[in-house]
Formats: C-alpha cells, structure tokens, sequence
C-alpha cells in the first residue's frame, strides 16, 4: 500500500510535465477521482477500474445488441442508387446529354434502369446516334418496356428482311411502333406485297426502307390501293417503288388522278403501255403540294378542285351504298396470262 501511494506523485508530476498549462485543470480532475476511489476503497481489487482494459471492452458489449432494423432497409435502396448511377453514368458515355438522360429515367418509373440501358444500348447498335434515339424514343415510350430479348429477336427478323444497319435506322426513325407490333400483322403485311402484289424480294425491301408506314396499313387496303394504281393509273411495280406511292392515302390518290382524268390530263395507258395523251410524271402529282399540283400540272383553280373532291366523295359514297360487281377487274396472273396470249397471236 506505500509503495502504491508513493507512486501517486511520480505519475502526477510525469503527466503534468506533459499537459498543456490550459488542460491540466481537466486532467487532475479526471486523474483524482479514479485515484480516490482506489485509495478510500481500501482494497486493490478496484484500482483496475482505472485501467484502459475497460474502455476496450465496452465495444463488446455492443456487438450483442440486436440489429437495427433499418439497416436492413438502407442496403437495397442504396444497391438501387448505386445502380442508378451507374446507368446515368454509361447514358452520359454513350453521348447523350444531362436533360435527355434525366427525361429517358423519368418516362417509365416501373423500369428498371438497367433495362433501360440494356434497350438503348440495343438500339445504339443499330448506328443510332443518341439524339435521334432520343426523338424515336419520346415518339414512342414503350420501347423501352420492351424485353431486351425480344428486342433482338425483331432487329434479327427486320435483318432478314433486308434491313441491314442503315436502313433500319431509318425505318426505326420513321416508325419506332415497329417494334412492338405483333408479328402476325408485319407477316401479313410483307405477305401482301409478296404473294399479292408480286413485287420482288428487293423491292419489298426497298419499300419497307423508303415506306415504312406501310407496316400499319391494313392488309386489304394495302393491296386495293396497289391495284389501283397498276390497273387505273398504270403505273408498274418499278414506279410504285421508285416513286413512294404506297406512301399516300388513297384518298389523295384517287382525288388528283381522277381529277387529272376528267380535266383531259391523264389517260391509263393500254397494254402496250401507250397513251394518247403525254401524263404528267407522279412525282408532280403526288409528291408536290396541293397548290403546286393546281397551278404546274393540273392548270386548275382551288375552287373548282375543291367542288370536285365534294363530288368524288358523293360518287363514292353511292358506291359503297349500292356496289357493282366489277368484272372487268383482273389479278395480276390473269393481266400477265392475256398479255402473253395477245403477244403470241402478234
């Protein structure tokens, strides 16, 4: 117990040679109490309360408290930041900018973001670049719902049909609704200009890259305005491609040929392809204005083109009412039979 006591002033007089004068006032207070209280205790035993082991083990002790339950929560919210963050960073990567990043991740909510990113970066194979990706994607959200698989499964089949990288960036451009429409109504469609219509395997091609529309028209209304533009107007398969036709309403069509037809303009050309008449060319047409196609190739005035559509619509509307069998109206197969059997008599 003496030579304990002894010791007392030796560690006061160490740790005050070592203490700033401005801390010394704390550090006796916080020496003395541990030291009176061995002292007046009277026993050993308690001097090692003062000891450092105590405040080693205090952590211990919480290590067998029970979990927060919160903690639990804090991890899949933060593995979804972090997943966020890294979509955000790869959009930026490929190009596009902070606005249209932000707009992409708040179009669906419900997505996942690295579904999101797994479409674009789909669609950025195709040799999209991001601006235009991001105007294809705003006209048509729903592609990135899509599921990433039958994504590639339509690019492969839109390849098959001759749509390579460039073209279908066009067509993707155009209409983006070509990849979430059912495959049964692109099979009917491409069966229509094939089967129907006769056109080549190229020039199916070339109309689904120059026409993409095409592909949300009705099968029947597809092929009846084919049929009047070869049998009416008689315009061949070449033209119909070369020229975009299947591109306009065939209310648009029907208005300016007739209107030509009536004015003296126009003639459907026989089998021979011959007319009597030179007919303007259906780029100038179709392809101009309303008032360019008056003033350069029908030589009319607005007034007289708009009493005649009144009228057209009125004829069309008595057909409809009471229709008439056409007789006179041959398939393809049947037209290229006779114009055999005429050459062959020749």
């Amino acid at each position: 117990v003496f030579d304990w006591h002894r010791l007392i002033p030796l560690t006061w007089a160490h740790v005050a040679r070592q203490t700033p004068l401005g801390e010394q006032k704390r550090t006796s207070v916080s020496l003395l109490c541990p030291l009176t209280t061995a002292s007046n205790g009277g026993g050993l035993q308690k001097v090692s309360c003062v000891e450092p082991k105590k405040c080693v083990r205090e952590p211990e002790c919480r290590t067998h408290l029970t979990p927060d339950p919160l903690e639990k929560q804090r991890t899949p919210v933060a593995g979804g930041f972090l997943e966020r963050e890294n979509v955000i960073s790869a959009l930026l990567d490929m190009g596009f900018s902070d606005i249209h990043v932000n707009e992409l991740l708040s179009m669906w909510p419900s997505v996942p973001p690295q579904q999101l990113l797994d479409i674009i970066s789909e669609l950025i194979l195709l040799g999209l670049n991001p601006e235009p990706l991001y105007v294809a994607l705003k006209k048509s959200p729903e592609l990135l719902k899509l599921p990433i698989m039958q994504m590639r499964k339509r690019s492969s089949y839109l390849r098959k049909l001759g749509l390579g990288e460039g073209k279908l960036k066009t067509v993707l451009l155009c209409c983006p609704e070509i990849f979430t429409m059912h495959q049964r109504d692109i099979d009917s469609i491409v069966g229509v200009l094939k089967e129907k219509c006769l056109f080549t395997v190229q020039q199916v091609t070339k109309i689904l890259h120059r026409c993409p529309y095409v592909l949300q028209e009705d099968p029947g209304e597809l092929e009846y305005k084919f049929q009047y533009a070869y049998f009416r107007m008689g315009v061949k398969h070449a033209d119909v491609v070369r020229t975009d036709l299947l591109q306009y309403s065939i209310t648009k069509i029907k208005q300016r040929h007739v209107f030509l037809e009536r004015l003296g303009r126009y003639q459907t050309p026989d089998k021979k392809g011959q007319t009597q008449v030179p007919n303007p060319l259906l780029k100038d047409i179709l392809r101009v204005s309303e008032a360019e196609f008056l003033a350069r190739t029908a030589y009319s005035s607005a007034e007289e083109f708009e009493v005649f559509k009144k009228l057209l619509a009125r004829e069309e509307e008595e057909k409809s009412e009471s229709p008439v069998p056409d007789n006179k109206s041959l398939s393809l197969d049947e037209e290229e039979e006779e114009e055999e059997e005429e050459e062959e008599e020749e």
